[in-house]
Parts: structure tokens; sequence; C-alpha cells
């Protein structure tokens, strides 16, 4: 019986946290997992996952920051 590889995951999250004052903060977390492509490397996949995550995770803290201040 042949035992089949399966494809090598990588997994990045991220979490953000920023203090409001008054004793409130505001929490954003974040991840994504995907596979290894053919044509990468394993560090290369991971590079390619954590930019992804890290521009969401900045675009999202953008937005509600927007959101609290009013200015959307």
């Amino acid at each position: 019986m042949s035992q089949e590889m399966s494809p090598t995951r990588v997994k990045v999250g991220l979490k953000f946290v920023r203090n409001l004052g008054n004793y409130e903060n505001i929490h954003v977390d974040l991840g994504v997992e995907d596979y290894v492509r053919n044509t990468e490397t394993v560090a290369q996949a991971m590079d390619r996952v954590y930019d992804f995550v890290e521009e969401q995770l900045i675009r999202r803290v953008q937005e509600i920051e927007a959101d609290l201040s009013g200015s959307k």
C-alpha cells in the first residue's frame, strides 16, 4: 500500500492591539493557512502568506480606527 504525502502547508497569524484609553482596547486577529505551491519553497510560501496577512491586518486596523474616529 503506497502512502501519499500530503501537501506542505504554511500558516501565519498576526494580532494587533490598540489601547484606546479608559481601560478599552481593540484587538484585531487575522490568520491564513495555505499550501506551498509547486514553484516555491516553504520559505517563499511563508513570505507570501505573511505579506498577505500583514497587508490585510493593516487595512482592517485602518478601517476600524476610521470608524472609531467618525471620519468614515
